[in-house]
């Protein structure tokens, strides 16, 4: 596979990276995937009881994952979340490499974090947002589709319309992210310009992802048009199909207001639904890839899958 300047960057083998999922990026996941030469990242709440203490969380899992791989590995940390403040301390005192940040202003940490040599990435879905991260002094950015499972951004551009449009306005590395599922979104990615990707659902279902089984199987289940978009009065998200964002659109599609959204939501349906199989009651983040994905299989196959499909896809494209 082609390397690099994120390789560079991240002293990584291959530009590939497993997203951070809120509830689900564990030690284990993290660790099955840096081994085999990509780039596993933790989250603080991965795992964690429904109303756990998110620093000591992240702490337990650096430990965790330090005794699984000496490879590198990253944290994601969604700046929206409270107390984002104790995160940061824990990986400045855990001496942690590279942080992924999201969910909110780029500078809010970027200057402490880059202080103590850490490498920063930020999420962004539009030029504007990509050029303010370049400008706070990222190391990189991962731009990221509508297509992604979980919270996008509010004007919803698709992947491969964005790429190229952040490509050409800023200098850093950029990484895709949203609706990758295999060696065919690798190479397409790349060619528009990007130094890397981003998977999230398809580390979802593998064997070391947490994720209810019910919740895996239900992404394997899924077919093209398996996804929706909820929530667009306070953040569209892309989730599975299922009766309860059935249910959320009904909402919507009613005139229910941001305020009486967020009362049905509640706290941690997220949670309900990935760690507890809930699909009647909770979110089940799920980007578009899903009907790409038809295998639960070990993090380290997809990564394997990836690198050795790429110059097949790279050769067929060149065949007569």
């Amino acid at each position: 596979m082609k390397r690099t300047r994120i390789c560079d960057l991240l002293e990584i083998e291959f530009p590939i990276f497993q997203g951070g999922m809120l509830w689900l990026a564990t030690a284990e996941l993290a660790a099955a995937v840096s081994e085999s030469g990509a780039l596993g990242i933790i989250s603080p709440m991965a795992g964690m009881e429904k109303h756990g203490d998110a620093a000591s969380n992240l702490r337990e899992q650096v430990i965790s994952l330090r005794k699984l791989t000496k490879k590198p590995f990253g944290v994601n940390i969604p700046l929206d979340l409270q107390r984002s403040g104790e995160i940061i301390d824990v990986v400045l005192r855990e001496n942690i490499g590279i942080v992924v940040t999201a969910a909110g202003h780029p500078d809010q940490y970027t200057e402490v974090l880059k202080h103590s040599g850490i490498k920063v990435l930020h999420v962004v879905s539009s030029v504007k947002q990509a050029e303010t991260a370049q400008s706070c002094g990222m190391d990189a950015v991962i731009a990221e589709g509508v297509e992604a499972g979980g919270h996008n951004g509010v004007d919803e551009l698709p992947l491969f319309s964005l790429i190229p449009q952040v490509v050409d306005s800023i200098s850093i590395p950029v990484v895709a992210a949203g609706g990758i599922a295999d060696a065919r979104g690798v190479v397409a990615a790349m060619a528009l310009g990007a130094e890397g990707v981003q998977l999230g659902t398809r580390f979802v279902a593998v064997e070391e992802c947490i994720a209810h089984p019910e919740y895996k199987s239900a992404i394997v289940a899924a077919s093209d048009t398996g996804t929706t978009i909820t929530c667009r009065k306070l953040v569209p998200t892309r989730s599975l199909k299922t009766p309860f964002s059935n249910r959320l659109l009904e909402l919507e599609n009613a005139g229910a207001n941001s305020e009486e959204l967020s009362r049905f939501l509640g706290y941690s349906r997220a949670r309900k639904g990935q760690l507890e199989g809930d699909l009647m009651n909770g979110e089940a983040y799920c980007g578009a890839s899903a009907g790409l994905i038809r295998q639960i299989i070990p993090a380290a196959l997809v990564v394997q899958r990836l690198v050795e499909g790429w110059q097949k896809v790279i050769d067929d494209s060149l065949t007569p």
